[in-house]
């Protein structure tokens, strides 16, 4: 089973003017540089829960090397972020293992199990519920995701809470390649006068989020963490 590692560093842009900036910026820099994807999206994220019970539950909905692939994160990984997404009509469950010193939930290198779930969104919510698991927060975002020449996926999201993120994102599929992808991605970022929104900045941000996300989740109100 060949194992997929997403590397992925987050920048704030804050205002629309922004995001419109650097689209504006890559589409002059990369003549490659097109808009690949656009949709609506409910993140709903969960803590706790028995991983074996997880798997168990949503058995159902996987063939047998996803079953195996899921039993293999849940078996290895010290931290974990379980999720369900409705991407406009389409159900997912999300799981991100955390492979390096930053967390399952925002870290720059992680594990990631992505799969299209055949029920709504409300049940594979219920089906984590009662695998022990517990709301932590529900995410609302409109994403539009646009690919570079080198492979190099970018998403600007306009998120509930945050305003205007922007997520520079490669999938590799070597261990041994994680740092250099990074430096490379910062370079990136670096030749667009784009800052990387600090990890502990993003985890008070994060923090603060849950702590009221029923203010935030399916609005346009922002807030704002240094």
């Amino acid at each position: 089973m060949k194992k997929k590692y997403e590397i992925e560093i987050k920048a704030l842009l804050g205002s629309e003017e922004k995001a419109t900036a650097l689209i504006k910026n890559l589409s002059q820099k990369d003549s490659s540089f097109k808009k690949i994807d656009e949709n609506n999206q409910l993140n709903h994220y969960f803590v706790g829960g028995r991983r074996e019970d997880i798997s168990k539950n949503l058995e159902q909905f996987l063939s047998e090397k996803q079953q195996e692939e899921l039993r293999e994160i849940f078996t290895q990984a010290t931290e974990i972020s379980v999720r369900t997404r409705k991407s406009d009509e389409n159900v997912l469950f999300v799981l991100k293992a955390s492979i390096d010193d930053t967390t399952s939930s925002n870290g720059t290198a992680r594990r990631e199990f992505e799969i299209p779930i055949a029920c709504s969104l409300d049940v594979l919510d219920k089906i984590l519920l009662k695998s022990g698991c517990q709301i932590q927060a529900k995410w609302s975002r409109e994403r539009k995701e646009y690919k570079l020449f080198d492979g190099t996926h970018l998403c600007v999201d306009k998120n509930a809470g945050y305003g205007y993120l922007v997520e520079f994102e490669r999938v590799i599929d070597e261990l041994d390649q994680i740092e250099a992808t990074k430096e490379e991605l910062r370079m990136l970022m670096k030749d667009l006068d784009i800052e990387e929104l600090p990890q502990d900045r993003l985890e008070r941000m994060f923090a603060h989020y849950n702590a009221h996300w029923r203010e935030y989740y399916g609005t346009e109100n922002v807030f704002v963490v240094e």
